[in-house]
């Protein structure tokens, strides 16, 4: 655990020193944090000031230093072992593991870090700057990342993208609505839903891909997904080759009837 100004704004210099700081002290062999946008801001600067290379994206262990991860938009799999000295610095893709069984009675210990380590963040603050950050209200949604039910939609809908928040609250509390980066850079949504390799990986119970062609790099962020509904006016669109349900047809349609089905079953 760590308190200190100059990570109030989780700024990725200072939250490197203080990481790096930490693993040489305490000579840890390995360090790990999931695969989100924090961590890919501050770890591969931690693993660069411990001369250690970082193994990111990792869905599988093989051992202590052996993993493996997802290469090519995940089109191949590639498995990775750290050699040389040094420690072994890590980020896992949190929805390729199963939730571990909790126990109250083997609970971590959490440990207070050094004044050292604070010093070290602080000295390192001055290498950013924030400059401010604005808090999106997503109602009682639930995060994309975590979520049961994922809508996503593409561009083909347009400024619609409230049908398909229309359609998350019909199924409730545990759905949230995500987009391609075609509809992201089209300016039809804000980046913080994109979904893909450039943006969050998700693996819900169920992924429902309205107006979405299947561009490597989307598919790369949703593939995991346990029931994957296709809906597109295309009959040759990519993603059909992998859903588990395709619909060919208008995807306003096709929103309208799944949302009417939702209601039906919940009433």
């Amino acid at each position: 655990m760590a308190k200190s100004d100059a990570l109030k704004h989780n700024l990725p210099a200072p939250m490197a020193a203080l990481v790096t700081h930490v693993i040489k002290t305490k000579n840890f062999e390995n360090a790990a944090a999931p695969n989100g946008t924090f961590a890919r801001d501050f770890m591969p600067r931690a693993a660069a000031l411990l001369d250690s290379p970082l193994i990111a994206d990792v869905v599988d262990t093989v051992d202590a230093k052996t993993f493996t991860r997802p290469s090519y938009a995940g089109n191949a799999m590639e498995t990775v072992e750290r050699t040389g000295d040094g420690p072994t610095i890590v980020t896992f893709r949190p929805t390729a593991f199963d939730a571990a069984e909790t126990n109250d009675t083997k609970a971590a210990p959490v440990v207070q870090v050094s004044d050292d380590a604070l010093a070290a963040a602080a000295g390192s603050a001055s290498l950013g700057e924030f400059v401010s950050a604005e808090n999106k209200d997503t109602g009682e949604r639930a995060d994309l990342s975590t979520a049961r039910v994922v809508i996503s939609g593409g561009r083909g809908v347009g400024d619609n993208f409230d049908k398909l928040y229309s359609l998350a609250d019909a199924f409730g509390p545990d759905a949230a609505v995500g987009a391609s980066r075609a509809a992201v850079d089209a300016g039809m949504c804000a980046n913080d839903m994109q979904v893909g390799q450039t943006g969050k990986v998700v693996a819900p119970e169920v992924y429902i891909a309205l107006g979405i062609s299947g561009a490597i790099q989307h598919v790369a962020g949703m593939k995991d997904s346990k029931v994957i509904v296709a809906v597109n006016k295309d009959e040759d669109c990519p993603l059909f080759s992998i859903a588990d349900v395709g619909y060919t047809g208008d995807l306003f349609e096709a929103v309208d009837r799944i949302k009417e089905e939702v209601q039906k079953k919940k009433a």
